[in-house]
């Protein structure tokens, strides 16, 4: 299969899977095309949590701001898994998620695509990437050295995206808002292991119970949680924690434990 991600919208997706179909009949799937626009940081978060949960596929992400400028086209190899898309941070958390899910930690391999001359200076996901992605496919992970245009580079050459890591002291912990879901929810970048001891916690001076789930409160009402990907949430039992706690992706959250 290929699974496609970007911020593109609804319309501009269609184009990739024409030209991919037009060139292999791979299963297609998305992961979502309404990743925030131009925010490298978010989709490297979401690939990250979401990619490794496939079987071996192609995964073809395309959150471009530097489109058109001299920013590298690439394909990385991590197992049986390839990640195509810009060289600007958005794919190596995946493929380090993706090579811990093996037993043996597989190596990563890296190519540069030899991009010549593409219909569109704005619109590399139609004309330079999903054809890679179907070209992957069609020869597999094992011999993406035979693809002429895949040109060998140094894995320690490529972008990468860390995310921060918070800061402690003896009764507190500050770290900040990682992304925003679509349900309001702020995941930050504090291990949920920071808040478990805890049944209530201050979040930037304000009470708030931490629960295991969102009905641990009363609906409408604010809470700390843990979130499927282990990372401490601020959120609202039916409700839009951002709003609650007047959060947004890159805000600074303190929280304090006595």
């Amino acid at each position: 299969m290929i699974t496609l991600a970007s911020d593109f919208g609804s319309a501009y997706p269609a184009a990739m899977k024409g030209v991919i179909l037009s060139k292999c009949d791979a299963r297609l799937i998305d992961v979502a095309h309404d990743f925030p626009r131009q925010d490298v940081r978010a989709a490297a978060f979401w690939l990250r949590e979401t990619l490794p949960y496939f079987p071996p596929a192609v995964h073809l992400a395309v959150i471009d701001p530097g489109v058109g400028t001299d920013r590298r086209a690439v394909v990385l190899r991590v197992g049986d898994h390839v990640l195509v898309g810009p060289d600007n941070g958005v794919l190596k958390p995946a493929a380090r998620r993706i090579a811990a899910e093996y037993d043996d930690e597989p190596s990563l391999e890296a190519y540069k695509i030899d991009v010549e001359n593409p219909d569109s200076t704005t619109f590399h996901g139609r004309d330079v990437f999903a054809p890679a992605a179907a070209d992957a496919h069609e020869v597999g992970a094992d011999a993406l050295d035979t693809i002429e245009r895949f040109v060998p580079i140094e894995c320690s050459s490529l972008a990468d995206y860390s995310f921060p890591d918070p800061e402690r002291d003896d009764d507190s912990v500050t770290g900040e808002v990682l992304v925003v879901d679509d349900f309001g929810n702020c995941i930050t970048n504090i291990p949920g292991a920071d808040v478990r001891p805890f049944e209530r916690i201050a979040v930037n001076g304000e009470p708030t119970p931490v629960g295991d789930t969102f009905e641990a409160v009363l609906r409408g009402s604010r809470l700390v949680t843990v979130g499927s990907h282990g990372y401490v949430e601020c959120d609202v039992n039916h409700g839009r924690g951002d709003e609650a706690f007047g959060l947004s992706a890159g805000d600074t959250v303190r929280l304090d434990f006595d």
